[in-house]
């Protein structure tokens, strides 16, 4: 079963990272230039180009995507420019339109600070090569006659981090980057990539010799029931399995036992500090850290499910290595995190994962179900928006708690930039802020194979599913006494 994929950016990742697998799977993967060049070859075949001016530009793109999926930059930085893919977007952000009465007043003229716009036939008219885009000419035309087209990049980005140098070519800014990947799935020429470590993970099974060695366990993401929908989620498990893992853990195990210790953290500590919010997704504990620093001390000390399943895991096997498959690219930023670099050794995408299945020949469809160790149905739940909270108010209740949660949602980065500032504003208009900066919660993460709102409905019907709705049961299997739940917040940089 091959996916169907949103875009041919997303397609052409796909294959770059099949091939690569599959000449792992070979024997013949190795880093040299012809190998570089024959898998850019088999996968821009010509004589006609596909998608560039022509099939040379094609193939050297490909060829830098190979390098990057053999050799990962080994700075930590996990969202990087490709520059050979990047269109340079030719857009003028700041334009005047035909709404131009050609005013007395000339605001936008006079509030100009590179003096890059002149009056044209009564008309304003922009030099775009004085402008810098500072937008303060639209902000005062009374006519709002200057229209403003960002690049796709840029307007993906919410916190800022995305933007050009001297040459156009788009630029991350390290600083401000959350590693959300945002800019990856809207860019339309596939020029922002994310970091792969496929190869590493391939390498890490065959050296354990069929799990001899060591044991190498992968966790699944609830988020997993929302990206094969032709499937049963139990048949998602073997497939993996069946790559040669030694045994296939659901997260949403790590998330009861999140819910358990943030329930009892919430009620033991919200009365003195007013309010407080979740943990579990890296991008938005990155983006309290470096823009509210001050509000850190609000952030649940809980690690996220992925850590605590990952210490959980190894608490039981001393032999463990733990590979986390999901949706997010922040999670290849967090399993580095000092204070938490012990619990997973490395990370996977679900785009990767289908890309490794097809590698292999594993046909999905006739997997038998796996069963095993499974989560309540509100750990589940934590791959969509709402889902932690509902957990959270669940185990409050289990618990017997004596506590009133005022919960808000944030659906996105957006809303969670909302409630952010009406927090330090001292206006929160609740007492615990669940943050998921992807729009639809982890389903709709950066490097999920599908990003529609039906992922939603494929997730709550998993959930329902389990066997119980309480998310302490999980912890007769998981002591979570017998692990360490907390995480020490990084100091900003």
């Amino acid at each position: 079963m091959t996916a169907n994929f949103e875009s041919n950016v997303q397609y052409i990742k796909y294959l770059v990272n099949k091939e690569v697998s599959k000449r792992f799977f070979d024997g013949t993967l190795d880093s040299s230039i012809d190998t570089v060049r024959e898998i850019a070859e088999e996968i821009i075949p010509g004589p006609k180009a596909l998608f560039r001016c022509c099939i040379y530009k094609e193939r050297h793109i490909i060829e830098d995507r190979v390098h990057l999926v053999m050799e990962p930059s080994k700075e930590n930085r996990v969202i990087n420019v490709l520059d050979s893919a990047c269109d340079e977007c030719p857009i003028d952000r700041f334009v005047v339109t035909e709404a131009c009465r050609g005013c007395l007043g000339h605001k936008c003229k006079e509030v100009c600070p590179k003096n890059a716009i002149t009056i044209v036939n009564h008309r304003s008219y922009i030099n775009q090569e004085l402008c810098i885009e500072c937008g303060r000419c639209k902000q005062v035309c009374p006519f709002n006659a200057i229209s403003e087209v960002k690049r796709p990049c840029i307007r993906a980005c919410s916190v800022g981090a995305v933007k050009m140098d001297e040459n156009r070519k788009a630029m991350i800014d390290h600083e401000k980057c959350i590693s959300c990947g945002a800019c990856i799935y809207q860019c339309p020429f596939g020029a922002i990539v994310d970091k792969s470590f496929i190869v590493d993970v391939l390498h890490l099974l065959k050296n354990s010799w069929n799990n001899t060695n060591y044991h190498v366990y992968a966790v699944v993401a609830p988020a997993g029931s929302s990206q094969f929908p032709k499937i049963k989620t139990g048949q998602l498990y073997a497939a993996i399995k069946e790559l040669g893992f030694h045994d296939v853990i659901e997260a949403a195990i790590g998330a009861d036992m999140v819910s358990a210790f943030e329930a009892t953290e919430f009620a033991e500590t919200v009365d003195e500090m007013g309010w407080k919010t979740s943990s579990c997704c890296p991008a938005f504990v990155d983006y309290v850290e470096k823009n509210y620093p001050n509000l850190k001390e609000h952030i649940s000390t809980a690690v996220s499910p992925m850590i605590a399943i990952g210490r959980a895991i190894k608490a039981k096997d001393e032999k463990a290595k733990v590979i986390f498959i999901g949706p997010c690219t922040a999670k290849k930023v967090e399993m580095k995190q000092e204070a938490v670099q012990d619990a997973i050794d490395n990370v996977i995408t679900f785009e990767e994962l289908q890309a490794v299945f097809d590698a292999k020949g594993i046909d999905l469809e006739h997997m038998e179900e796996k069963t095993g160790d499974m989560a309540s149905s509100f750990g589940r739940n934590f791959g969509r928006t709402g889902g932690l909270t509902e957990s959270v108010e669940r185990t409050i209740h289990a618990a017997g708690l004596q506590v009133d949660l005022k919960p808000i949602r944030c659906n996105g980065v957006e809303e969670c930039i909302k409630a952010l500032k009406m927090a330090s504003f001292g206006k929160l208009d609740g007492n615990f802020i669940e943050g998921m900066i992807c729009k639809h919660g982890c389903t709709g993460g950066a490097a999920s194979l599908l990003h529609d709102a039906k992922g939603i409905d494929l997730i709550n019907r998993h959930a329902k599913e389990a066997s119980t709705d309480n998310p302490l049961d999980i912890l007769a299997t998981y002591p979570i006494q017998d692990i360490d739940m907390e995480r020490v917040h990084h100091e900003k940089a």
